[in-house]
């Protein structure tokens, strides 16, 4: 007998496969029908619940990326020009967040497994994405705070390592409408206007509330690196006719003279990364060797000023950074309250302030850990 060859059936019984064909044959009892669509229903209604979005948004650990190495194209992940610079000894360890992108969704199982599974967390999508936001905003805005935290970096490292660093007005952002369109742009630091030098904000409103509507105002500005003269016809207000316009928005701005460049993955956005920035900033511009061989890592937003905040995500990162071998994470001091009672084999240590984390990573690499704070 073959292997294909199905076996006689005992006298006397019919075999099973008949049975199941001519039941399958015969008529269908109510019961029967009923039991058939019910399962139908079920499992539609179970593949909806499954795969349907819910308005959750999921964290997880993200990969590091070290701004002591290079990127992908083999170019270093921070560039100083303009200063003598001195290579970084060691890694320095920018961590991340993996989180549903905006213009993405999680189902019922995925959130359900962030919410259980450790080191991970689940937050209302609302909390994170504003409904009153479109995509492009969102989008727009993420990209906008890691410029910010980059140029905040720069200016917080250079004064921590003593370079000199001057604050004049900086144009912001130019209303496309507006006298000021095509001829003032984003970034311009504001040195004169009509041949007198301002120095905050204000002095440059007040110099153009000088004129009268429909006259010219002429600004000098920097803009890299070279002064340019331009002259703006005011117009009048959107709001009050009367008052002179041009078109801008203003902040603080800095100059400075080294000029830095970034290698960093353009995906990656967000203000939380400005503490590690600075770091390696300043010891690429100064001789301490801050890191000496260290595998250090780290998070926090940071001011021009120095001063490191809080961020989101710090259990996350915290397991990131475990998982790429660093053994000193850097936390912002708001943040310590989040990481009570975890459990890493991570040197937490607690920072305010850029100065603080130089002062803590030199005092770690000496092996003296007195006088390092700690979460």
């Amino acid at each position: 007998m073959s292997a294909d060859t199905p076996a006689p059936a005992a006298p006397g019984k019919r075999p099973r496969g008949r049975r199941l064909r001519r039941w399958l044959r015969g008529p269908l009892t109510t019961n029967t029908l009923t039991s058939m669509v019910a399962a139908v229903v079920f499992i539609a209604l179970a593949a909806v619940i499954a795969l349907a979005p819910v308005p959750f948004v999921s964290w997880a650990p993200g990969r590091t990326v070290d701004l002591a190495g290079n990127n992908s194209a083999g170019q270093p992940m921070i560039t100083v020009q303009g200063l003598p610079t001195t290579p970084l000894n060691g890694h320095l360890r920018m961590t991340t967040v993996s989180v549903t992108r905006v213009d993405s969704f999680v189902s019922l199982p995925e959130s359900v497994l962030s919410y259980w599974l450790p080191k991970r967390d689940v937050l209302p999508r609302e909390v994170v994405y504003p409904r009153s936001k479109s995509t492009e905003q969102v989008k727009s805005e993420e990209v906008a705070m890691m410029d910010n935290s980059q140029r905040a970096a720069v200016v917080a490292a250079l004064r921590a390592a003593g370079q000199p660093v001057l604050e004049l007005p900086m144009v912001v952002s130019v209303v496309v409408s507006g006298p000021a369109n095509g001829k003032l742009m984003p970034g311009d630091l504001i040195t004169e206007v009509d041949d007198v030098a301002v120095q905050t904000v204000d002095d440059v409103r007040n110099r153009i509330r000088r004129h009268q509507v429909g006259e010219s105002v002429v600004f000098t500005v920097e803009r890299d690196g070279a002064p340019v003269d331009v002259t703006i016809q005011t117009a009048p207000g959107p709001k009050e006719k009367a008052v002179p316009y041009v078109g801008i928005s203003l902040d603080l701005g800095h100059k400075y003279q080294a000029k830095v460049s970034y290698g960093i993955d353009p995906n990656i956005v967000g203000p939380s990364a400005g503490l590690v920035f600075a770091l390696a900033i300043y010891d690429l511009v100064t001789e301490n060797d801050l890191l000496a061989g260290m595998n250090v890592a780290g998070t926090g937003s940071i001011s021009a000023d120095g001063t490191v905040s809080p961020i989101g995500g710090i259990q996350e990162k915290v397991a990131g950074a475990e998982k790429a071998g660093a053994k000193v994470f850097l936390v912002p001091a708001q943040n310590c309250q989040d990481v009570q009672g975890l459990r890493t084999k991570l040197d937490l240590v607690k920072v305010s302030t850029l100065r603080e984390a130089i002062s803590s990573l030199q005092k770690i690499k000496q092996n003296n850990s007195e006088g390092v704070p700690r979460c």
